[in-house]
């Protein structure tokens, strides 16, 4: 893949959409009770993730894309407070969240980089 023709060519819209897998298999895993409690702000949070890089992807300028781009990081970080919350309470496994924060860097990281990247221009 040489050239974006769509959002759906980037990587960090990908792994935006791998996080969303991931966060609805780990909310399956919750207890009932939580449906309506963390389950539910999991599941926005990474969802909204992906969402905005999509959407500022068809907004005319860089200046507005980045602003989307931080929207979706301050999702992210969003997600990763309630993951913290989720295995504080017990509710998850270590090992389910070192694999879920650890693909949550990678993201961050990826944001990081493209919102500098399109800022300079």
């Amino acid at each position: 893949m040489s050239e974006v023709q769509s959002y759906r060519d980037l990587k960090v819209w990908l792994k935006g959409i791998e996080i969303v897998k991931d966060v609805y298999k780990l909310c399956e895993k919750l207890p009932q009770q939580e449906q309506f409690g963390l389950k539910s702000q999991m599941q926005r949070a990474a969802v909204s993730i992906p969402c905005n890089i999509a959407e500022g992807y068809g907004r005319n300028s860089s200046k507005n894309y980045a602003q989307f781009l931080r929207t979706s990081r301050g999702s992210l970080y969003e997600l990763e407070t309630l993951l913290i919350i989720t295995k504080e309470l017990g509710l998850i496994e270590e090992e389910e969240y070192k694999s879920l924060a650890e693909s949550m860097t990678k993201e961050a990281k990826m944001m990081n980089a493209f919102i500098k990247a399109i800022s300079t221009n």
